[in-house]
Formats: C-alpha cells, structure tokens, sequence
C-alpha cells in the first residue's frame, strides 16, 4: 500500500484566460476544480494506475470536505484528520492563452495544532514492511520545520520505504534519513545549489551530491527536456518527452512520482519505474487534467 501524507491538499481551482492582463477585467475560456496538493495527486495518479492507496493529512471547513467527499467519490481511499478550525486551501492557477504562462495563487492553509499531528503519526504507526510513505509539498502554519524528519523517523526500521517530493530546506533536512526517492525538478535543484540555471551534466552533479549526503534515488524532472534518473546501482538514467502539446505543468511532477512508484512495485527494476513515471508525467503535462492510466500507458511504448 502507498500512503501518501499531504499538510497542505487544496482545491485548485485552474482556469484558461486567453491573453490574461493583470488589473483587468478577464474571462475564462475553460475552468476546472481540481482536489489537490501534491500527495493528493500521488494518491490520485496511483489509483488511476491500479495501485492500492490511501491519502492522509489534514483538512478543515466545507472546501475540506469538498475535497473528502471528492475523492471518495472518485474512489480514492482518505484517512484525514479533520481540524476544529480553519479552512482547507483554495488556489488559483491561472493559464494564459497566447504564450501568457502560469500564474498561481496558493493560499496558507489552517493551523495544525500539535494534537493534530500526534494523530497522524499515530496513523503512521500502523505502516511495515512493504509500505511506500509518500510525504510532498510545503508545511501549513504550526507545523515545526523538522516535521518531515520527525514522521521519517517514526517510520524507520520498519521497512517503509519513503518518498520526498519538497524543496530547499524542506529537502535538505531529510538526506540525512536516506529516502529510496527524492524528486526535485530542476529548477528547485538550481535553487538548492545556489545556481540560476543547470545544464544536463551539473543537473547529474548536483544529484550525485544529494545521494552522496544519503538520497538512495534522485529523480530530476526538467521539464520540455525530460528527466534523468540518478538510481542507487550507480546509473545515470536519461529519457526525453514523446511528441505532444503541452497543455499544463500542474500536477506532471507528482504524476512523475506516482508512475515511477507504480513503475517500481510492479518490477522492481529502476530503468521501467523511470519508464512509467516518464510516461505519467507527459501524460499529465499533455492533459487538462491529471492523467488516467490509460492515457499513461498510451504514453509507455514511446520511452
């Protein structure tokens, strides 16, 4: 079973404006309501692939439930701690016709009180030995900012294999607890090393240098150029995209985890896991929405 751990999820609320203009009136072409935060994509592209899970964190209010009820309907297992107060996240992402780009509102999400979390790390509790713990995203208010080594911990030596999708210091902090995979994009990666932009080669560099501090599998998605792969045998792993429009980034990234993974527990071999978390991230990348299984398989042959 996957678990996936989501602090912040979100209702993302994703709309097409063709030509946006800031401090203007606008008008959608498109809109769609997505149940969101990263884990919850994990979550939601795993199921979608036929892999058992489950997503916990934490939500508040009528837009949590919104959210619960959501993916429950979808059939997506939850286990979230509901909080007393607040209200989970609504984010906007605004995609603008014409070459515009992406902009995007996060809002900050409730407080977690610490009852809250002593909850969830008494869920995590029940993981062993064949378990994946999937922990991504950034961290809500009230929440320390060693709580990602803190949940790693309480999961160590019992078999889990663990899972980080965060950045800067979020990412750093955890190394050290020798997650089986790591997901940083490049850009993130860039940021980690102080650097503006990194080229194919410093991209392998600066991955080798986070396994070297304890990461056993670094994942680097780049983007239109693909990703590589920077697995615990010693290879360096390279694959591009497959022909297609680029509708979106939201979302590709966590899809990248959820096939990898998929990838993985299906052969346990790391050049198919990159296969399938390729094939799920262009899939998602190519959509309007994040990518079913059969468009992820549709995608496979092409890698």
């Amino acid at each position: 079973m996957v678990y996936t751990v989501t602090l912040n999820p979100a209702l993302d609320y994703e709309v097409l404006v063709d030509g946006f203009r800031a401090g203007e009136l606008n008008r959608t072409s498109w809109e769609h309501m997505h149940f969101g935060g990263k884990g919850v994509n994990v979550s939601t592209v795993l199921h979608g692939l036929g892999v058992g899970t489950t997503a916990l964190g934490f939500v508040a209010g009528f837009t949590g439930k919104a959210l619960e009820d959501g993916l429950k309907a979808r059939g997506i297992p939850t286990d979230f701690i509901r909080l007393e107060e607040g209200l989970t996240r609504v984010n906007v992402k605004i995609c603008s016709g014409g070459g515009g780009g992406e902009t995007e509102i996060n809002s900050q999400g409730p407080a977690i009180p610490p009852a809250a979390l002593e909850a969830l790390l008494q869920k995590l509790d029940r993981l062993g030995a064949g378990d994946v713990l999937v922990l991504a995203g950034s961290l809500p208010a009230g929440l320390p900012s060693n709580v990602y080594q803190t949940i790693l911990d309480r999961v160590e030596g019992r078999g889990v294999l663990t899972v980080v999708d965060a950045a800067r210091d979020l990412l750093k902090g955890v190394l050290s607890r020798r997650p089986f995979l790591i997901k940083p994009n490049s850009a993130e990666l860039a940021e980690l090393f102080g650097k503006g932009s990194l080229t194919e080669e410093e991209v392998l560099a600066c991955a080798g240098s986070l396994q070297k501090q304890g990461a056993r599998n670094i994942l680097v998605s780049m983007a239109g150029d693909g990703s590589v792969l920077l697995d615990e045998t010693g290879a360096a792993r390279r694959l591009g995209v497959p022909p297609g429009t680029a509708r979106r980034s939201v979302g590709a990234g966590d899809s990248m985890v959820a096939g990898f993974l998929a990838g993985w527990l299906e052969t346990r071999d790391y050049a198919a896991a990159h296969r399938m978390g390729a094939a799920a991230g262009s899939a998602t990348a190519f959509s309007n929405g994040l990518a079913s299984g059969e468009e992820i398989r549709t995608l496979l042959p092409l890698f």
